[in-house]
């Protein structure tokens, strides 16, 4: 047997007016996962635990089996594992994001979805001016990057700045929990109002301006760690080989701490544009040689984050006939079985424009176990399903049987 997991990044969503209240799954032309959902079995997880912010970190932390509590150590860290920034006894990694802010307020989290290109022009502009022996910075992809910082203290409240877009920037800087923190936090503050006087005027940013686009004037840093301890999948669920796709440093981070091989893929964006035929081809190729894939598709966040409900739609339509149906016609015809689960990490309601904590819905495929009585995949229908509600580590202990 092997096993895919074709992971909607933020798909799930709420009743909207203007849909008629319907969700957006429930809206979204989806016949190849429906038949899916038609031909398994659902439920839904609670992908975050107690005292978790409902992150993708968090949450792809939860889908992937893992004790949450136990192994996270914060998204920078996984992020630069994807990046092969290595994280040293000492150090601690946190995500740096370019945001755009206007009239002191937090505009958006990623610059207008800012080009690499861009992005890693300011990224090192920034390297330059502010690094020092203490503080590093690394570009990603877009507007997601990373910042080293050598005995950096992690007791820091940080706010996710898509969870706080339109608030006063001064508002939901870094705060140290802990009296031990308040030097970090000062120090990384003082980096956030630096950049900002060192980006406004930056040509990239100058030339954005002129073509009516938003400025990235501004770093924000957040979700602090250290290096994580965590075994991987192969040792948690006796896999053989793994392989994870995805456009996104976290998710790909997550992957080779997983002990995943990570696949990158021509085109892949982590928006509405990105390849999907590549994506499903990719992923045919490496169930081929793997026990497990995990596919991570990130377009439908980025629409919810944006509020763009008919976007939103068009992603989830797109994952249907662009990688479902593909790679179900595929491995159906394969003498070897291939048990596929369908969900999404979290919802991303297009009303909130952010992360909700609310069980997501999912569907397992198993080739020849009797469905149960959900034909069709969204939010509502999979409360009936015969998995229930499950936990966190629950999900990959039913999927991988």
């Amino acid at each position: 047997m092997k096993y895919l997991i074709i992971l909607g990044d933020g798909m799930a969503d709420e009743p909207i007016a203007s849909l008629g209240n319907k969700t957006c799954l429930q809206a979204a032309n989806k016949p190849n996962i429906d038949k899916i959902a038609a031909l398994g079995r659902s439920g839904l997880l609670d992908t975050i635990p107690e005292g978790f912010a409902p992150g993708s970190e968090i949450a792809n932390l939860s889908v992937m089996g893992y004790d949450v509590p136990k192994v996270f150590e914060g998204r920078g860290s996984l992020e630069a594992a994807s990046m092969g920034v290595k994280i040293e006894p000492g150090e601690m990694a946190m995500r740096c994001n370019l945001i755009c802010i206007e009239n002191s307020k937090i505009k958006n989290h990623s610059s207008g979805h800012i080009s690499n290109e861009e992005a890693e022009e300011l990224i090192l502009f920034l390297q330059k001016e502010l690094a020092n022996d203490i503080v590093s910075f690394y570009p990603g992809v877009s507007y997601r990057h990373l910042l080293k910082m050598k005995g950096g203290n992690k007791s820091l409240i940080c706010t996710p700045p898509h969870d706080v877009t339109g608030t006063p920037f001064a508002d939901v800087m870094i705060q140290a929990s802990t009296p031990e923190a308040q030097e970090t936090a000062d120090l990384l503050n003082a980096l956030t109002l630096k950049s900002q006087h060192l980006l406004e005027n930056h040509p990239v940013n100058l030339k954005r301006a002129v073509a009516g686009k938003d400025k990235a004037n501004s770093i924000w840093l957040w979700s602090p760690g250290y290096k994580p301890d965590m075994k991987t999948l192969l040792e948690l669920y006796n896999l053989k080989s793994g392989a994870v796709i995805s456009a996104v440093d976290l998710i790909k981070g997550i992957g080779v701490y997983a002990g995943l091989k990570v696949i990158e893929v021509e085109g892949a964006t982590g928006l509405y544009n990105t390849n999907y035929e590549g994506k499903a081809q990719a992923t045919i190729d490496a169930l081929r040689e793997n026990d497990f894939v995990y596919l991570h598709i990130e377009a439908s966040d980025e629409a919810g984050h944006e509020g763009d409900v008919e976007l939103k739609i068009k992603t989830i339509e797109y994952l249907d006939y662009r990688v479902v149906r593909p790679i179900f016609d595929e491995v159906s015809t394969w003498d070897e079985p291939v048990t596929i689960a369908i969900l999404p990490d979290h919802p991303t309601p297009c009303v909130y424009k952010t992360h909700t904590r609310s069980p997501i819905p999912f569907v397992i495929y198993r080739p020849g176990v009797s469905p149960d009585a959900v034909t069709v995949y969204d939010e509502f229908a999979a409360e009936k399903g015969s998995y229930g509600l499950l936990k966190g580590m629950e999900f990959m202990k039913e999927l991988i049987k």
